[in-house]
């Protein structure tokens, strides 16, 4: 049973958590064949749930995968199972598709039909100590996965790289794990993406070092003009973690989050900078000013 309340929706049928099963000869849980999006709700709408949709099918395409319910169809279906969250407060969802049911094969064709999985969670935001005083994370031992083996643009179900990463992460007691890529440069966390702030311009890895394009990292960019601070991409290297003046992660679940130690590194002051404080302060403003907008 998990351990806190969750609605789960597969193949469009809805049930609690202890009825909810998937074959075990679904390719999904046999080889990690499938894709997946993480995704929160602000005043009980989805937040962003377009570039999430969107996301979605891009990870799908490169995996010859197709989803068959349209956006519309999706869409009902997140909100029918929201609407079975029994709790108050907000609502994360993990939407997952998997190449489907099928014989212990490689064959793409030997699965017919994709699953499609909507789990509902209430949301657990990170603790107000994490935003308040930041949080301390390491460099990992392990590589992000290079691009022409398991190509970190696809946000796969096959996470065994990110779960490396954040094994290590704990043994070490960390927060995140930053991970480097084969050239030696910064990637993003297991779990996130990384910015830097320098001279008061926030720079973060391009896409082409190897990592994924998240969607609040994209939204940064938005926030960072609405400020009139400049949010660009920047080749880093681990040697720059020392020079940098502030230093932070984003993700769909814990919004930007401010990092004062990397290792044994003191990250500028070793407090949560002035640049950081501004981009949580409008990024928390804007996701409820859209979500109220889209409750109408």
């Amino acid at each position: 049973m998990y351990p806190v309340p969750a609605t789960v929706n597969i193949d469009g049928r809805i049930t609690d958590a202890a009825h909810a099963t998937v074959s075990v000869f679904d390719h999904g849980f046999l080889f990690g064949d499938g894709v997946y999006e993480t995704i929160r709700t602000y005043n009980r709408m989805p937040f962003l749930l377009p570039p999430h949709l969107n996301r979605l099918r891009a990870s799908a395409a490169r995996l010859s995968l197709a989803i068959p319910p349209d956006d519309g169809e999706l869409v009902r279906r997140l909100s029918d199972t929201m609407a079975k969250v029994n709790v108050e407060g907000e609502v994360t969802l993990r939407m997952l598709v998997t190449r489907g049911v099928g014989p212990l094969s490689y064959d793409p064709a030997a699965c017919p039909t994709p699953t499609v999985v909507i789990i509902a969670l209430p949301h657990q935001a990170p603790s107000p100590k994490v935003h308040r005083d930041g949080v301390r994370v390491v460099v990992a031992g392990v590589l992000r996965n290079h691009p022409r083996s398991v190509d970190p643009s696809i946000k796969s179900n096959n996470l065994l790289n990110n779960v490396l990463a954040m094994q290590e992460a704990i043994r070490r007691d960390a927060y995140e794990a930053i991970l480097l890529n084969h050239r030696g440069e910064l990637t993003e966390c297991a779990q996130s993406n990384l910015f830097a702030v320098r001279d008061g311009i926030v720079v973060t890895p391009p896409l082409d070092a190897g990592l994924l394009e998240g969607v609040t990292r994209n939204f940064l960019f938005e926030m960072g003009a609405d400020l009139g601070i400049e949010v660009r991409e920047k080749v880093l290297r681990e040697a720059d973690l020392s020079s940098v003046d502030e230093l932070f992660l984003t993700s769909t679940t814990r919004e930007v989050v401010p990092i004062v130690e990397v290792g044994d590194v003191r990250i500028g002051s070793g407090r949560p900078g002035r640049v950081t404080a501004r981009l949580l302060s409008r990024f928390r403003e804007r996701a409820n000013t859209l979500t109220r907008a889209a409750a109408g």
